[in-house]
């Protein structure tokens, strides 16, 4: 490995114990994950207390760290609340606590000192002097607010203390409002984006309505399926691990928190094979780039772009035409074992005998199968797995699969 290079930890979000199990399987470093309350991702699934303790455990059992966020702009009805959470998770154990709120902080730094604090990209992080605040008042590290270039990042690196750490957003979805501070889904839907509740109506068709005029509404449109005015592309800096890794960064941070497993699966054991490449030498990870690019296509994504990281991004870096995602795989389920030659699934999405799909490893690996069988737990043949959620048995032919192992087929 090339030791002048530091080794930048793989952050990954998972919305829950099963995405989790994926997440370090496919080859994060460290997870974050929000408890059912004080998280700003209130629709994510969310972790329940008894699966995010087996979560811990999980993670800690291969050596993976776990962060759990407790991110919301608290008012004061949260407050009694949030100190009994706290009081929870330093039962639990986690590894860092990735706060935004001054008064969680305080309070997190008496409640369960031992359990590292990070500061939310929530918070606003655009300098080395906030960098230096938050470190005085006991943070081990500062996400950094999306708006920042590498090169002031770079500035903060060299204006901070070496053992601080500096946290950065490498993939995911970029929000439309200033380090996340938006209030339309408050004004349009009543769930705050500040408390976790965001509905995302920055992907939502506008028009324009005159005052003199109303009921006339007029299209802002480019084209004849309407305008997205608000809708961001989708950060992706696999193409610049190199320039992440000189500007000081210690973690890469993957967004996503409402993502499936196949989302997770796919960003992480791409980043993680990229960086690996890279430490291990550049021109091996200038050689498999076409790989890495191929494969965080097959994400559930918009389009991309490299954010602020190079300068202000200009209008390329929105999508005015469609709010729609590429989709070019379908998950349809995580391995969970194997019985006589039939792996059990949990069903995600419909699939039939005699498809082919493929076997998504952990190793890099896409193994194409053909189903052979589909039975129901009690062992009844059917043609088809129409039912979502249904514990399934497949057997599959032209390949083996591993518990973990994650199954889906390609959309042409």
């Amino acid at each position: 490995m090339n030791m002048s290079k530091k080794r930048p930890e793989l952050l990954i979000p998972a919305s829950s114990l099963e995405v989790l199990k994926t997440a370090v399987i496919f080859g994060a470093d460290a997870v974050y994950i929000g408890g059912e309350a004080f998280g700003l991702r209130a629709r994510a699934k969310n972790f329940s207390p008894e699966d995010m303790k087996a979560g811990i455990e999980f993670a800690h059992a291969r050596g993976v760290r776990i962060h759990v966020t407790v991110n919301i702009l608290a008012h004061n009805d949260d407050l009694p609340g949030a100190e009994q959470y706290l009081k929870e998770l330093r039962e639990m154990g986690p590894d860092a606590l990735i706060i935004a709120d001054p008064a969680i902080f305080q309070m997190a730094k008496e409640i369960c000192p031992e359990i590292e604090r990070h500061i939310s990209t929530q918070a606003n992080n655009t300098n080395y002097g906030t960098y230096r605040f938050w470190w005085a008042l006991g943070a081990k590290r500062v996400v950094s607010a999306r708006e920042l270039s590498l090169k002031e990042i770079r500035e903060i690196r060299d204006h901070i203390p070496e053992e601080m750490e500096i946290e950065s957003f490498i993939h995911g979805a970029m929000c439309i409002s200033y380090s996340g501070r938006c209030l339309l889904s408050n004004y349009f839907t009543g769930r705050d984006a500040n408390h976790g509740a965001c509905t995302h109506p920055c992907r939502w068709k506008y028009s324009v309505v005159e005052e003199t005029r109303p009921g006339e509404y007029m299209p802002v449109y480019e084209n004849e399926r309407g305008t997205y005015i608000f809708n961001s592309r989708d950060l992706c800096m696999i193409e610049h691990i190199p320039e992440m890794i000189d500007a000081g960064i210690d973690s890469f941070k993957i967004e996503g928190r409402m993502k499936t497993a196949l989302y997770v699966a796919t960003a992480a054991r791409t980043y993680r094979k990229a960086i690996d490449d890279y430490l291990k030498d550049p021109k091996l990870y200038e050689k498999n780039m076409p790989w890495y690019l191929d494969q965080i296509s097959n994400c559930t994504y918009r389009q991309f772009t490299t954010g602020f990281y190079f300068g202000k991004p200009g209008e390329e870096s929105q999508i005015y035409d469609s709010s729609t995602y590429v989709k070019e795989y379908t998950y349809l389920g995580i391995v969970g074992g194997e019985k006589d030659g039939a792996y059990r699934i949990e069903q995600r999405n419909k699939f039939s005998v005699g498809e082919r799909i493929e076997i998504m490893k952990p190793d890099g690996r896409n193994v194409e199968v053909t189903v052979e069988q589909i039975t129901d737990a009690e062992g009844n043949e059917q043609e088809s797995a129409p039912h979502p959620k249904q514990e399934i048995y497949v057997r599959l032919k032209g390949g083996a699969a591993e518990k973990y192992d994650i199954l889906r087929r390609e959309e042409i």
